[in-house]
């Protein structure tokens, strides 16, 4: 499963029987082997000589020749030899045992090279998207799932149990407006891609509304000689007419329907108000109503994020915490702690007193000196804030898992923190310890802004329909010969592909700035360049005729074996990447082994090597990078097509 780690270990018992030999008694340091920057100096190298200095008084490449000098080679399945490099001890491998070791471990495991299982296995809850069920999921929110998408794969090739959820916000004004206008509308069935034809009723009667309002401000400014205040009502007006437009173009008839019902309702406010009541206290027929209109929603994203392989094992719905009383049972909890302040009427959690208390602020890497604000629990109305939901989502969840990962978009970083020391405040710290925030920025669209409430957003169906479309041109242009079902295919692979590795290839906490020329480039750093490498891999393979015996002996130039050493670090690359949570550093490897295979394919013959077993070897060097990509490419929920 991890040649690097059995060609390390070798490295390790013979640098200790050295050390033994030439200096009696002293113990060997734990230091980390590192890779030379160039495998002619070797395969590994340990610094270890450099801690040994201050313990023998010698300089550290005085000691590195005596350990070379004294490693027993001949005791060692993997390693021929070794030398002192400027105070280090490099290793050189014996490339037939060990090119075959790699090269044969990757062909043998196949779909399972790589993926190193987890000591102890979880039930891992990962929570993504979440996205408010009244507009369409577009390229910003999309960055979420896809994250939270390649997080769970991520913990599932680990050997964990995973489950995936997403939250329904079905509660508040944004749901009520929505199905209030539905109602309206009279309860018609949903119209093209369901989560935009719900976005445009959303949009639509918030822009109807503000449209109203600003038109009684303008006339009251007007009246009353205010001019600054008309202008600026007048740009406002402006602005949602604008809006208005767009939506009437959208989807015909709908806006102006809407326009026509709201202007014989006398307080559609009032209205929504109302209806939003009825559903907090689980009115039957209002319940009814509002999850149509949600799952309706909620139908959209399954079917924009299926298109792209993305799916939730349960959606889990607000309200359902609000009519079992959760956050009530909570609240009373976080009161009977003794750090819930009572000003004003209101009741105030002390989150700073109970990291101090608790010693949270070190056990969470905290900064010490770092105050953090109190939470308002209860407002002096006598309204709960959504964190006591929250918080009681979290516990129910935690009845489901050992650990969970929230994506959610890092200006909930401060909310995050303040649920898990809630949860360490009511003796929950096992809680606390395992809730992940896993924090993202956003995306930017060079002159895009997007509004949900005036129905502006560049949808992920547009982003991904645009991406498949000019994925087309290129396949066009790179084999016309193909047939035309064929080129669909790649088009879409190729297409869904690069928008997934340019939002997964960024470090989650800085924002993506989405550039098409970049996204779908196929000579570099994007998954196009890294599904044409795979094509390549497949290529090569169906055109040769016979697989001769490798010579594994025979891989000595300097591309071969940078490409064999790079396969043999793919196993801890992924181990790093699910211990950390860093799908961008798979994004990364798998650019960098492309590269690679394209270096190594431009120098080194394969079909008409010099002779059979080297032949052998490099199409086995072949068909493991293909392995290893595809494998990579599993990973981030990319596919690798064997044509393009």
């Amino acid at each position: 499963m991890n040649p690097l780690a059995e060609l390390r270990g070798e490295c390790q018992t013979l640098l200790e029987a050295a050390l033994e030999k030439s200096y009696p008694g002293t113990e060997l340091p734990e230091s980390k082997y590192s890779l030379p920057p160039n495998p002619e100096m070797g395969e590994l190298s340990s610094p270890a000589c450099f801690q040994l200095a201050r313990v023998l008084r010698q300089s550290p490449m005085k000691i590195a020749e005596v350990l070379a000098e004294n490693i027993p080679t001949d005791k060692s399945n993997l390693i021929k030899g070794a030398e002192a490099v400027s105070g280090y001890v490099n290793f050189h491998v014996d490339p037939e045992l060990y090119n075959g070791l790699v090269l044969e471990s990757i062909i043998s495991l196949d779909k399972e090279y790589g993926f190193l299982k987890a000591e102890k296995p979880e039930r891992v809850m990962v929570e993504h998207t979440s996205a408010n069920p009244i507009s369409p999921i577009h390229i910003g929110n999309a960055r979420n799932s896809i994250i939270g998408d390649s997080l769970a794969s991520l913990q599932e090739k680990r050997g964990h149990e995973v489950i995936i959820h997403f939250l329904v916000n079905d509660m508040g004004r944004q749901v009520a407006m929505t199905t209030y206008g539905w109602k309206l509308l009279g309860k018609p069935k949903p119209e093209g891609e369901a989560e935009l034809w719900i976005g445009t009723i959303y949009a639509s009667f918030n822009v109807i509304n503000e449209l109203n309002r600003l038109q009684t401000v303008l006339k009251e400014a007007e009246d009353n000689g205010r001019v600054y205040e008309a202008s600026e009502a007048q740009e406002e007006i402006d602005e949602y007419n604008i809006a208005a437009e767009a939506l009437r173009e959208r989807y015909p008839g709908l806006y102006d329907k809407l326009a026509e019902v709201l202007a014989t309702i006398e307080d559609p406010s009032a209205e929504m108000v109302a209806l939003n009541t009825r559903y907090e206290n689980n009115n039957s027929e209002t319940v009814a109503e509002v999850r149509t209109t949600v799952r309706y929603c909620l139908d959209g994203f399954e079917t924009s994020l299926g298109e792209i392989g993305i799916m939730f094992d349960s959606f889990d719905f607000e309200s359902d915490l609000v009519w079992a009383s959760a956050a009530e049972a909570v609240l009373e909890k976080l009161v009977a702690s003794g750090y819930v302040i009572n000003d004003m009427g209101a009741k105030i959690l002390d989150c700073d007193k109970i990291a101090k208390d608790l010693g949270l602020k070190e056990r969470w890497g905290l900064h010490p000196e770092h105050e953090i604000p109190r939470l308002v629990l209860v407002r002096s109305d006598g309204t709960t804030l959504y964190t006591l939901r929250d918080m009681a989502y979290t516990i129910d969840k935690f009845t489901h898992a050992d650990r969970v990962i929230n994506v959610i978009g890092m200006e909930q970083t401060l909310a995050q923190l303040q649920l898990r020391i809630a949860l360490a405040a009511i003796g929950e710290m096992k809680m606390g310890d395992n809730q992940i925030h896993y924090a993202y920025e956003f995306v930017k669209l060079p002159g895009v802004k997007m509004s949900g409430r005036l129905g502006r957003y560049v949808t992920l169906n547009e982003v991904l329909r645009k991406a498949v479309e000019l994925a087309r041109e290129e396949v066009e242009t790179r084999n016309p010969g193909l047939p035309e079902e064929e080129k669909d295919e790649i088009s879409h692979m190729v297409g869904y592909g690069a928008v997934k590795y340019t939002l997964l290839s960024v470090d989650p906490m800085k924002q993506v700035t989405f550039d098409w020329k970049k996204a779908l480039n196929f000579e570099t750093n994007s998954a196009p360049f890294i599904q044409y490498s795979h094509a390549r891999t497949c290529n090569i393979l169906k055109r040769s005729e016979e697989r001769p015996q490798p010579g594994y002996g025979e891989l000595t130039a300097i591309k071969e074996r940078e490409l064999v050493n790079l396969l043999a670090q793919f196993p801890e690359t992924f181990e790093r990447a699910a211990e950390e949570l860093q799908p961008s550093n798979l994004t990364a490897y798998a650019n960098t082994l492309a590269d690679k295979f394209n270096s190594f394919y431009a120098t080194q013959s394969v079909l008409k090597a010099e002779t059979k077993g080297l032949m052998g070897a490099r199409l086995n060097v072949v068909n493991a990078t293909r392995i290893t990509l595809r494998n990579v490419l599993d990973i981030l929920g990319i596919d690798a097509p064997e044509r393009m």
